[in-house]
């Protein structure tokens, strides 16, 4: 079955370029964007913007109406985008008994390669299926010119944890032709004096430096219950901390920053605890992409975007539909 209505003689794109050009053409035709606006607004070049415009109408999407192609939910996108105050949203189908990372990290790799401009200091948490499922997507791919990746969490749990988030980071910054700067500690301590004698050497203090400088994260959403990567790396947040947690409110985290349904930070002794960006500084990220997907994480996701934490969410269709409910 052709994925477009399309016409004969023209190229078919995939999927993730579809999405892209609809939605282009979305702002463009139905929104009165201008087309130096649509650059801006997408970080994308006005000369892809005018490529794509002229692609929908070859293939038949820009008609009198926008006609949306299968798999491509543009009126859903627009409601989250409007609800949550988002910069942008990306729903993807997930067909029944598939695991929403399958999707969700080609998706994610397919939007960071079509909104990436030169030059933007990145910062990644390795503690995400969804994120190292887009990294492992990116290897048919790079991104545009990336400045540095920098991690955003040291490795949590087992030895094996440390060398796992650095080899993630590690893999990241080659696809992006960038340098890779990693986090030489545990992602959770187990005292605070411990933390403050770690952030007393020099390499460390220079990673906590970068953080200041990060202009895009792509980060996953985690619920209070640990996904199954962190259950196998041993992860160093006990049962009685989550059941802690739960009762100040928190419904989920982003780099072990817990947050309430409403988004407001949690204050928890964990945060003394944690070797990685504050709340704060995560806050003061220009863009920041948030990837999680299925039902069980909807309440994590919905206080991330209510409380700001992302204002970019690529998920599936499923978690995009419980949001508006």
């Amino acid at each position: 079955m052709s994925a477009t209505p399309g016409r004969a003689g023209v190229r078919q794109p995939g999927l993730d370029e579809l999405r892209l050009m609809t939605k282009v053409a979305r702002l463009y035709h139905e929104k009165g964007l201008t087309q130096p606006q649509i650059a801006a607004q997408l970080l994308l070049s006005q000369a892809r913007v005018s490529r794509l415009l002229k692609q929908a109408e070859a293939l038949g999407i820009v008609q009198t109406v926008i006609t949306m192609p299968p798999g491509v939910h543009g009126d859903l996108e627009d409601e989250l985008q409007v609800r949550y105050g988002l910069r942008d949203v990306v729903v993807v189908d997930a067909a029944e008994g598939d695991v929403p990372v399958t999707v969700l990290g080609p998706a994610a790799a397919a939007y960071l390669g079509a909104t990436m401009t030169e030059g933007p200091v990145m910062g990644v948490t390795s503690w995400s299926e969804s994120v190292m499922a887009a990294v492992k997507s990116m290897s048919t791919r790079r991104l545009p010119n990336v400045d540095r990746v920098v991690q955003l969490l040291g490795g949590l749990g087992a030895p094996s944890g440390q060398v796992h988030a650095n080899r993630l980071v590690a893999q990241f910054a080659d696809l992006c032709g960038a340098v890779p700067v990693l986090m030489p500690a545990p992602g959770l301590v187990s005292e605070h004096s411990v933390k403050e004698a770690l952030v007393r050497d020099g390499a460390i203090r220079e990673v906590m430096a970068v953080w200041d400088e990060v202009t895009d994260a792509v980060v996953g959403i985690g619920g209070l219950e640990p996904s199954p990567l962190l259950q196998r790396s041993q992860n160093g947040v006990t049962s009685d901390e989550r059941e802690r947690l739960r009762a100040l409110g928190a419904v989920g985290d982003i780099c072990f920053r817990y947050f309430d349904e409403a988004g407001s930070p949690l204050p928890s002794d964990l945060d003394a605890r944690v070797m990685g960006i504050t709340a704060a500084q995560f806050l003061a990220i220009p863009r920041r992409i948030g990837v999680a997907g299925g039902t069980h994480k909807v309440e994590a996701v919905r206080g991330a975007a209510r409380g700001g934490w992302i204002n970019v969410l690529i998920t599936d269709l499923s978690l995009a539909q419980a949001l508006i409910t």
